[in-house]
């Protein structure tokens, strides 16, 4: 393998992470970039659904347990009942 083709090749960078570094360091290229600072927000914008949600469980957790009618099915069933 030539040098120029396993300098490129993502693998071979992996296993020598300080060359990866030093040619980080010294790029003119890099260096030559514009940089800007971005910092995240300070309150995300996600709407407040909370209230709503908490209001949705409510009514779920305050309704009765209903019935599958598991009991109906095994009844319906015979293979199901076991022999005593």
């Amino acid at each position: 393998m030539s040098t120029t083709s396993s300098r490129l090749n993502p693998f071979v960078l992996m296993l020598d992470p300080e060359a990866v570094i030093h040619a980080m360091e010294t790029s003119a290229n890099l260096r030559g970039l514009r940089q800007r600072i971005c910092r995240p927000l300070d309150k995300p914008l996600i709407p407040k659904i909370f209230d709503a949600a908490r209001d949705f469980d409510a009514v779920i957790e305050a309704e009765e347990f209903m019935d599958t009618g598991a009991e109906l099915y095994v009844d319906a069933q015979p293979a199901l009942q076991t022999v005593h």
